[in-house]
């Protein structure tokens, strides 16, 4: 089991969940065929840490990396940074820049 994280991206978990279920349950190598012709920016997100576990998989000598089995793919919530945003008479609206963490395990 190979485990990669990235914590603390800045783009919202709703939007990386959408092209992590595209992947869920593939191989690594046709995982990252599919990712590359995605436009959305999470998909680069993603993209980079199924390399990362793959790394982590060859550094502790398996052969065939491409062929591990993405067992997990979880976006989860991370913190959210708070902003303002000014409104008519001096008034301000809160508004949320989320953050996400996206945890990929191989097998």
């Amino acid at each position: 089991m190979f485990v990669a994280k990235h914590r603390f991206a800045r783009i919202s978990p709703r939007k990386v969940r959408l092209v992590a279920n595209l992947v869920r349950g593939k191989t690594a190598e046709e995982a990252l065929t599919i990712l590359r012709f995605q436009p959305q920016r999470g998909a680069r997100m993603l993209e980079k840490v199924i390399r990362s576990a793959m790394a982590n998989a060859e550094e502790q000598d398996v052969r065939n990396a491409g062929r591990l089995r993405l067992v997990d793919v979880r976006v989860d919530q991370g913190p959210s940074l708070k902003r303002l945003r000014p409104l008519a008479r001096g008034a301000a609206a809160i508004y949320l820049r989320r953050m996400s963490h996206i945890t990929v395990v191989l097998e």
